[in-house]
């Protein structure tokens, strides 16, 4: 069980790194008439890894349009979007060795592995700052077993502000709620809300103070945990000030919250809240780990007892366990997408100018070396996406030429992501984004 002290700590390394940008609310609420193309972004990452047998149509071999295919049944719910879906196989992920996961490395294109911190950003932290900027650059959510998200509501495995500065995950959605609509709240949500806040202030006065007394050694390690506190208590202030726009978008709390049958009930209102964050513009980066980076997981919720490690033992192609868990996989992605499509934005709706990640933080399946490491990309990103389509590649480029691409796509030219000319000798034999999937 977690003591009050590593709460607090989780509290305040999850905010330092999250939290990093001053704005004001004029930046949530910038005009939708203004010239920048308000993108976002939204990270989808399933452990235990994504056998590309289950999102590639029977009888694809080569590169094509996805027009007369059809979709596997584990992404068959995908079928009506086809025109907006790319996928690609034959990107590898050797140089992150995944074995049981990449941690960090799946979306930072580094070697990861279990109680490795962080050498370098992710991919979606890089995006974050590179999008319009919101009150909170880059939320993060997690989906665990009930008993995972209870013990521990915040956890950091997948993404990272820097060389060792992990970003927590939220795992808790009463947690979660609290931080972003308790200010706007009634009844014991607002109570619990105004007490957290008043904890979190004296913690942030008694921190300061106590710093002060410090070594000198210590007192900029120790300013970075104070810090934490500090932009933790702005961002609750923030968010008041705009309380009147946040009221539209706030999820209604039922029973799901508190008296959750299944994690699969927390697993679906997680989603809501990251939903909810990204139409309200509280953040325009969502990163999703079912799973959580490791190698945990459950969903009895869709009938399935077994859990954990178990289930990465299992082959997934054919494998109605599988099946299941890719199925529910898709309906998230349908959602996400049909609720963006019924925001407008300009001359058209949230969804235009988003796009949606889907993979693994395992490549292609547990105890991989990642020589293959398949996504799924969905939306066209403000047109800058090729959609409609299969790319076969041929495992001679890396994941980080696909984040490449997206810094590109985004707006941020770079020739290389996380790859200096050593590394890049080895393992990639091309320079730049990926010209299949730019249009």
């Amino acid at each position: 069980m977690l003591n009050r002290r590593k709460v607090l700590q989780g509290i305040a390394a999850s905010s330092g790194a999250t939290f990093a940008a001053s704005l004001t609310p004029k930046r949530l609420l910038a005009s939708p008439t203004r010239k920048a193309v308000p993108k976002r972004i939204v990270f989808f990452m399933q452990n235990q890894g994504f056998d590309p047998k289950t999102c590639i149509p029977e009888g694809m071999k080569s590169s094509g349009s996805l027009a007369n295919a059809k979709l596997p049944e584990p992404i068959g719910a995908l079928e009506p979007y086809k025109d907006r879906l790319h996928i690609i196989n034959g990107l590898h992920g050797i140089h992150t060795s995944p074995s049981h996961s990449a941690f960090f490395g799946a979306l930072g294109g580094y070697r990861g592995s279990d109680g490795v911190p962080p050498s370098a950003s992710t991919i979606d932290y890089e995006l974050s700052k590179v999008l319009p900027q919101t009150l909170l650059p880059h939320l993060c959510v997690g989906m665990d077993s009930i008993e995972n998200m209870k013990t521990k509501p915040t956890i950091a495995t997948l993404s990272a502000s820097g060389a060792g500065q992990p970003i927590f995950m939220h795992s808790n959605p009463n947690h979660l709620y609290q931080m972003l609509y308790g200010g706007i709240s009634s009844g014991d949500i607002r109570l619990q809300h105004e007490a957290r806040s008043s904890v979190l202030n004296q913690v942030e006065k008694l921190a300061a103070t106590k710093g002060r007394s410090l070594p000198a050694p210590d007192q900029q390690r120790y300013g970075q945990y104070v810090q934490g506190f500090k932009e933790v208590n702005g961002l609750r202030t923030r968010l008041d000030t705009v309380a009147d726009h946040l009221r539209k978008f706030a999820p209604t709390v039922d029973e799901r919250y508190t008296k959750p049958e299944f994690e699969t009930d927390w697993h679906d209102v997680l989603l809501d809240l990251g939903i909810s964050a990204l139409t309200s513009g509280i953040t325009n980066t969502l990163t999703i780990g079912s799973g959580r980076g490791e190698i945990f997981g459950a969903w009895k919720g869709l009938g399935i007892d077994q859990q954990g490690h178990n289930l990465g033992h299992m082959d997934q192609p054919g494998n109605p366990i599988w099946i299941k868990i890719r199925q529910y996989n898709s309906r998230m992605l349908v959602r996400i997408m049909e609720t963006l499509e019924s925001v407008p934005e300009g001359s058209g709706t949230m969804m235009d100018n988003t796009l949606i990640v889907y993979t693994s933080n395992n490549a292609d399946k547990q105890h991989t070396n990642g020589a293959n490491w398949p996504f799924m990309l969905l939306g066209n990103f403000d047109g800058t996406i090729k959609t409609g389509c299969f790319t076969q590649l041929s495992g001679k480029r890396p994941i980080n030429a696909l984040y490449t691409t997206l810094l590109h796509a985004a707006g941020q030219n770079c020739e290389r992501f996380n790859m200096d000319d050593k590394m890049a000798k080895k393992f990639d034999v091309g320079t730049g984004p990926l010209k299949e999937v730019l249009v």
